[in-house]
């Protein structure tokens, strides 16, 4: 069976709920995933806008958020996720906000989509410290073993 991610906050290709959005409490959705791989080591979550700043006219995907070493026999991640609650191993990398959290949905003008990227690895990724998207991407070369895929809309 395929790897599947989803959320109880909305569903694949609906609007994402104000709350977890700049114009609410800008905290990150409740997330569960199911058919993790048994080859799996680690997972790879990555959240990232590619209709910035204007749907019409793109000219980058701007990240919100980036976990890596999260544990295979883990399959939520709560609302309102901090690093506290993290499962054990979980690392954070910096969002486009340069910080090492979630960052909510904040377009500039029009709906834009909102992927949440779960891979599934072969490998626990080095502790790369404050990785940005690329760092990890570049890491997770030749690791991927399967993903699953989540979008949401927000509009202003």
């Amino acid at each position: 069976m395929a790897l599947i991610l989803k959320s109880t906050a909305f569903e694949n290709g609906a609007d994402i709920p104000v709350q977890y959005t700049c114009r609410g409490d800008d905290i990150s959705p409740p997330l569960s995933w199911e058919n993790v791989p048994e080859a799996a080591i680690s997972l790879v979550l990555i959240v990232d806008d590619p209709d910035a700043p204007d749907p019409d006219a793109p000219k980058m995907t701007w990240v919100h958020w980036l976990l890596y070493n999260i544990p295979p026999d883990s399959n939520t991640l709560v609302e309102h996720m901090t690093p506290d609650l993290l499962p054990a191993g979980t690392r954070e990398g910096l969002n486009d906000w340069q910080r090492m959290c979630y960052g909510g949905p904040c377009p500039p003008i029009g709906s834009h989509r909102y992927f949440f990227k779960l891979y599934a690895l072969d490998t626990v990724l080095p502790d790369m410290i404050k990785p940005t998207k690329a760092r990890l991407e570049a890491a997770m070369q030749g690791h991927i073993i399967e993903q699953a895929q989540l979008m949401g809309t927000f509009e202003q």
